[in-house]
């Protein structure tokens, strides 16, 4: 196989080999649902969506596990805000989730746990670390002793000496260290808590992921992947825990992070209100627009999200449907040779390189521009269809596709279909310098015309 991945741990691209090649493992963090989600959630949903479809295009099973935190203080402060069920919240915003993430294509993980399925499973874990010596008691609360464990940091590189208290690390009186990490804390009457021999309380946040995916995957796995910012305290928190109570001198063989998504060059917050939910930009964009948009940039390296960005998505996935609808209508033959892919699939397998990719597959599209011939355009169709595949795109009928494309245009309807008559007169009494005008004018308002058997057909570049 020739997989390469960035490896945070090594900080090198790797060939990827997995533990099993009968079985693949790969866990990726998933969303807190006390909110709608936003652009920079989308990115490690579409990112993970990726790796996966790139997976089982090399393996035969792919076990993907993403999780569902519904056991946060941010869930419970916003369920006190509204006054309202916590589950109330959980609900809503995950199936708010659900439905963004698959308006961007991305299939559904093999499994989807929740943390608050998994709190025996968390108990055990902590009874464990007691018992080994890598855990402590103090004032009700269990705590994770960092200096039990030598590798603490080694995934975000940081040294316990080095350290500077940062916005998840919490200073008190009950810790031996300061960077010694909550495993479980006291809950008062009007927190959600459980039973246990330190009394009612509730996991820390970084325990879940460790106990769901002994729980799911097993001790060690091959791929663990989320977003930048969980590096440092998340990642390395979740690696101390896991290897301290599974005996084990690592948790994933491969960590994959993706960066961050900025808006137009500021990183996004709330405090200067950047933040852009998918929901509102599915109101006037194509899911698979904002997909291709996620795709542009290498899945490592921040994004400096604009309009523009998005336009020209937009504007690329119309030439992509536009050189299939040429094409034809028939059924691809599954067995039929593939034109022109090996560039395209050496781009993606080397660690993800969608710009590249993207690159290669517009050379696809032109050479479909060109096709003639029956054979040579079932050919190129099937590997266009393969490259959207890979890609998540061209999930559509090309027809669909423009028809949603009218709905989404914001000029005058009325004022293209009148150029275009007006064109169409002309050309047929041989007015040229006319029809050159209507075109022209057509061009200037951003419409592509298409001169068919059946007539002129138009849509928006």
């Amino acid at each position: 196989m020739s997989l390469k991945l960035y490896n945070s741990m090594s900080g090198a691209k790797e060939l990827f080999v997995p533990i099993s090649a009968e079985q693949v493992t790969m866990y990726a963090c998933g969303p807190t649902v006390y909110n709608s989600p936003h652009i920079g959630n989308a990115r490690a949903a579409v990112v993970f969506d990726l790796l996966y479809r790139v997976l089982n295009r090399h393996y035969q099973k792919v076990v993907y596990v993403r999780n569902i935190t519904d056991l946060d203080d941010k869930i419970y402060e916003a369920a006190s805000k509204l006054k309202v069920p916590i589950t109330e919240i959980t609900s809503k915003y995950t199936k708010q989730y659900h439905q963004d993430v698959w308006a961007l294509k991305t299939l559904s993980p093999t499994l989807e746990p929740k943390a608050t399925e998994h709190i025996n499973a968390m108990i055990v874990m902590i009874e464990e670390l007691l018992l080994k010596g890598h855990a402590y008691e103090s004032e009700n609360h269990v705590l994770f002793n960092v200096s039990s464990f030598s590798q603490y940091g080694s995934l975000s590189g940081r040294k316990l000496d080095d350290l500077k208290v940062g916005s998840r690390v919490s200073v008190a009186g009950y810790k031996k260290n300061p960077f010694d990490f909550i495993l479980w804390k006291p809950s008062t009457t009007d927190q959600p808590g459980w039973e246990s021999r330190w009394g009612r309380g509730r996991p820390g946040w970084h325990l879940e992921c460790s106990a769901m995916i002994r729980e799911h995957l097993g001790s060690n796995i091959d791929i663990h992947g989320g977003g930048n910012d969980l590096k440092f305290p998340h990642h390395d928190n979740e690696i101390a825990q896991s290897c301290c109570a599974n005996g084990a001198t690592s948790l994933a063989n491969y960590w994959v992070h993706n960066g961050f998504v900025e808006i137009d060059k500021e990183k996004m917050s709330k405090s200067i209100g950047n933040v852009l939910l998918v929901r509102d930009l599915l109101k006037d964009n194509p899911g698979e627009a904002i997909r291709l948009a996620l795709l542009k940039t290498r899945y490592r390296e921040p994004i400096n999200w604009n309009e523009q960005l998005l336009q020209n998505a937009r504007e690329q996935l119309d030439r992509i449907y536009g050189a299939l609808d040429r094409l034809g209508n028939e059924e691809v033959s599954e067995d039929l040779q593939l034109d022109n892919m090996e560039s395209f699939w050496n781009a993606i397998d080397d660690d993800l390189n969608t710009p590249l990719a993207l690159s290669e597959l517009m050379h696809i599209v032109a050479a479909a521009n060109k096709a003639e011939g029956a054979h040579d355009k079932m050919r190129l169709k099937a590997s266009l269809l393969a490259a959207g595949q890979q890609l998540g795109i061209l999930q559509e009928n090309p027809q669909d596709w423009f028809k949603k494309g009218r709905s989404r245009v914001t000029r005058d309807v009325a004022r293209i279909e009148e150029l275009i008559l007006e064109r169409n007169i002309a050309r047929k009494n041989k007015k040229w310098v006319q029809a050159d005008a209507a075109r022209d004018a057509l061009i200037d308002l951003g419409v592509q015309i298409l001169d068919t058997e059946k007539g002129t057909e138009w849509r928006m570049k």
